[in-house]
């Protein structure tokens, strides 16, 4: 794979005065916050397979109160396109670091509001509705969020070590899903069954509002991307980023969707799915999903950062293209193991499956970064991650009809992540054709 082009002025100048010591304090703002942002995420994705389905839509079928749940968790993510558009846009106008306060502020108090709904035992109707409002409203900031992060950490990163600092970011991901699974498990052994559905599953909602808080201090303290502000002195800032990057790069967003999908998608369906399909078709007791889905998301920490290294080494669209085909070949396999009945061959099933999906994932923020100007950087990340999260949003949905359809075998829920993983590898191929200059930084 090549170098990429050489960089542009106001990069090169910006970027190589910048400190390791500054990069490091941007990077861990940034990882912060989307550990915030993914606890709240992965909360609703736990509390759709195992809370809503029972209190907030009503049916007889188990199946279908599934699909209303995971459809109720998707539709969140149709709102991230547009949570990317209006908050990218924002970030490119009037600064990142602004744009990322709004974001996290939206993101917990959302969170908290879910917590205090009341259910449809309660309210009726009007209990899914709410649900589902605060769900887009959840999906609008979220949208704003990721990529914002990830724009300000590559922007503040060392020439050279870009691949490694935007895997930090990264292991947001597996942080939150150690803290909602981990709160769903503990409190499934504290309390009974029954309690768990009538107001356990609030709590963790509920400590999204102190947790915002310590977000809230820490992000006060990250300083504006010097590449911002150099586009703001030199006066490059876009017009209207949003029209820009629909024009002038239409082929770098379908790569930077491909290239994001297996990350994203891929580990809705290890987790959000197979929790559900392990729980009411396989009959396996929640507490060991859970168990599951931490310890995965524990390796995936390790996994996250050799893959940040890795790609500073090879290049990320390497390890794109080499994660994606490990994720396809172990797919099969893994969903074996987890159809085994035995409780270690189940977490060692979803151990791997998520290790092989997250080495791409550690690539994505280089890779789409990489794929758009400095000026409408912001928004084509945006656009493009929250365009491979909304399709992922419904993972899930798809891999119950799916499975449903197959008399409830694994098979073609394993089919789906052996397609993702293609879509992903596709793209680490394609990447450097479409690669934007940006500083020193290597495909």
């Amino acid at each position: 794979m090549s170098e990429a082009p050489a960089p542009t002025a106001s990069e090169a100048h910006a970027t190589h005065e910048l400190s390791i010591h500054d990069a490091n304090k941007v990077a861990l703002g940034a990882l912060i916050g989307t550990a915030l942002e993914w606890y709240d995420f992965f909360l609703f994705s736990a509390a759709a397979a195992l809370v809503f389905n029972v209190q907030f839509f009503t049916t007889e079928n188990a199946t279908a109160s599934a699909l209303a749940s995971f459809a109720t968790f998707g539709v969140g993510l149709v709102a991230r396109p547009i949570g990317g558009m209006i908050f990218g846009r924002m970030g490119d106008r009037v600064g990142r670091r602004r744009v990322l306060m709004i974001t996290i502020v939206g993101i917990g108090i959302v969170t908290g509001l879910i917590g205090m709904l009341p259910t449809y035992a309660a309210i009726g109707i009007a209990a899914p509705i709410l649900l589902v409002l605060l769900r887009v409203l959840q999906g609008l900031f979220v949208g704003g969020e990721w990529s914002g992060a990830m724009t300000l950490v590559v922007e503040n990163a060392p020439l050279h070590l870009r691949a490694r600092y935007a895997a930090i970011p990264q292991i947001g991901s597996p942080i939150g899903t150690i803290l909602s699974s981990g709160g769903f498990f503990i409190l499934t052994l504290l309390v009974s069954q029954q309690s768990f559905d009538a107001w356990g599953w609030r709590i963790p909602f509920l400590i999204a509002v102190p947790l915002l808080l310590v977000a809230i201090y820490i992000r006060s303290k990250l300083e504006e991307s010097p590449v911002f502000e150099q586009l703001e002195a030199a006066g490059e800032i876009a017009k209207s980023p949003v029209l820009t990057t629909f024009r002038e790069s239409w082929r770098q967003i379908i790569v930077g969707m491909a290239a994001a999908l297996l990350g994203v998608g891929g580990f809705y369906l290890v987790t959000a799915f197979c929790v559900w399909y392990g729980v009411n078709i396989l009959g396996y007791d929640s507490s060991l999903m859970l168990l599951g889905s931490m310890i995965a998301a524990a390796v995936e920490i390790p996994v996250l950062i050799i893959g940040g290294r890795l790609g500073t080494r090879f290049g990320a669209s390497r390890v794109i293209l080499w994660g994606g085909i490990a994720s396809a070949v172990l797919a099969w396999p893994c969903f074996v193991l987890l159809a085994s009945g035995n409780a270690v061959l189940v977490i060692i099933a979803m151990t791997v499956a998520v290790a092989a999906l997250s080495l791409p994932y550690a690539a994505q923020g280089s890779i789409l970064t990489g794929l758009f100007p400095a000026q409408t950087r912001f928004t084509g990340v945006g656009i493009a991650s929250n365009a491979a999260g909304m399709l992922s949003g419904f993972i899930p949905l798809l891999a119950t009809g799916f499975v449903a359809a197959a008399a409830d075998h694994w098979w073609p829920a394993a089919a789906m992540l052996v397609g993702l993983s293609a879509f992903t590898a596709i793209a680490g191929a394609l990447a450097p054709r479409l690669s934007v200059p940006l500083a020193g930084f290597k495909h």
